[in-house]
């Protein structure tokens, strides 16, 4: 029972542990409400990109283009805005093409049977390349008006808009994968595509949605990402692929042992949020956060076969 225990909810007493542990330490500042919208805006983008790593992990593959996705994203939103555009296209304009790059994405996997994380991570590095062309290998930071600004900055009453996107983005696919037929497929295919074709699911169209909404939501972080600085770099979102996938690994030991799952993901990136926030309370050097989300990564790993292990 304890193992099923660990494997089911491991993720979520690993963040009520964290909780008390920086609250004991610093109890003057971790625990207040300031600080924990503060953390939520912290971890908007994170949350928001590793919902599209969740939706591709659903059907059992890997996005790993989505860094790159989300760099485009913000880079073209910005550069858009920059040269005049309407904010709004310039946002939407981004968002559109980086679903069709998806849509591609899952074309070239399931047309050619490549292994998804080969495809991903080759057609990512191409995409990166074109960021750089268009930007010159620049950041984008001069003339960028306050209303593309307002989407990674305001704050509605005392929450961030950041903060309400992510909740937005969370509720609506838990939505689409609780209570949809959609979202029933997506599961269905990702526990075993055979069957799901001969239950009468369209596979290979479902599983190209999949990957063309990753990419969707990976822009979409670009974009509050390109936001929120008020600039843009053709790199920006690289160092989000990894952080997101340890969202997602995470979250599997959330609430579905072993299952990708929206809220699972969310509770995943709370967690390392949670703790980046506490140990940059307790002025610990940023290489260190690094070395230890990798350790609650392993462990989580380490929880989801535990009674293998055991056995």
């Amino acid at each position: 029972m304890s193992n099923k225990i660990l494997r089911q909810y491991g993720t979520l007493i690993a963040l009520l542990v964290v909780v008390v542990i920086f609250s004991a330490l610093k109890p003057g500042a971790f625990p207040t409400f300031a600080n924990l919208v503060n953390i939520t805006r912290q971890i908007s983008l994170l949350t928001i990109i590793s919902v599209g790593a969740t939706i591709a992990m659903v059907v059992a593959e890997f996005d790993l283009s989505i860094g790159a996705v989300a760099s485009f994203g913000g880079v073209l939103a910005a550069g858009f805005t920059v040269q005049g555009m309407n904010v709004v296209l310039s946002m939407l304009i981004p968002i559109g093409l980086s679903f069709l790059f998806g849509l591609g994405n899952g074309y070239l996997i399931i047309r050619f049977r490549i292994f998804s994380f080969i495809a991903t991570l080759s057609t990512g590095t191409i995409l990166g390349g074109v960021t750089f062309w268009y930007t010159g290998g620049a950041t984008i930071f001069g003339g960028i008006p306050d209303s593309f600004l307002w989407l990674g900055q305001a704050k509605i009453g005392f929450i961030p808009v950041p903060t309400i996107l992510m909740i937005a983005v969370v509720v609506f696919f838990w939505f689409i994968f609780s209570w949809t037929e959609f979202g029933r497929r997506l599961y269905a295919i990702g526990g075993n595509p055979v069957a799901s074709r001969l239950s009468g699911v369209h596979v290979s169209r479902d599983k190209t949605y999949a990957f063309g909404l990753s990419s969707l939501l990976s822009a979409f972080t670009g974009v509050i990402l390109a936001s929120r600085l008020g600039s843009a770099h053709p790199t920006g979102g690289s160092g989000m692929l990894l952080q997101a996938y340890a969202a997602v690994f995470l979250g599997m030991t959330a609430f579905k042992a072993g299952i990708p799952n929206i809220w699972g993901t969310f509770i995943g990136s709370l967690l390392i949020g949670v703790v980046a926030n506490g140990l940059t309370m307790l002025q610990v050097p940023y290489f260190l956060q690094d070395i230890v989300t990798g350790m609650i990564v392993i462990l989580a790993v380490i929880l989801q076969h535990i009674d293998e292990w055991r056995g």
